[in-house]
């Protein structure tokens, strides 16, 4: 998989994710696709165990993509999550490719803190938007 492959394919999940239309979203997984969330111990073996619920999803999502890096058959999505319009949340997306469809996906999810002072003086001024080389500033999920 390339950059270009890799973002069209997130871009269109992130679209039809947690909503009516989450088969959509599910296209892009091989049948027997594991979906871990390290954080909660849970992992769910083969793609109908997680579309199930996804497809019921109780909340709004809304994506900001962030970054974009890997190459091959591993890449690596930053992005920001909000539920029902809430604050972001910082997710981690590693996905593991067998060909063109996901067979591992692993979840991280974290909340935002302030920087300390202390490290200021080390800190580099960067522009996220060069950071998403062509990734959306938002995508607003379920749909």
């Amino acid at each position: 998989m390339n950059y270009d492959q890799v973002r069209d394919l997130l871009v269109t999940q992130w679209t039809y994710t947690g909503g009516p239309n989450e088969e959509k979203a599910a296209e892009f997984y091989h049948d027997d696709a594991v979906l871990e969330f390290p954080q909660s111990g849970e992992r769910f073996q083969g793609k109908a165990s997680f579309t199930a619920w996804r497809q019921q999803y109780p909340a709004r999502l809304e994506f900001e993509p962030r970054e974009l890096r890997g190459g091959g058959d591993l890449w690596v999505a930053e992005t920001g999550l909000r539920y029902d319009g809430g604050e972001p949340l910082s997710v981690v997306k590693i996905l593991q490719f067998r060909g063109d469809r996901i067979e591992r996906e692993t979840l991280y999810f974290a909340e935002p803190f302030p920087a300390p002072d202390w490290r200021r003086p080390w800190a580099a001024d960067g522009d996220p938007e060069d950071r998403r080389r062509g990734l959306p500033a938002s995508v607003a999920a379920g749909n």
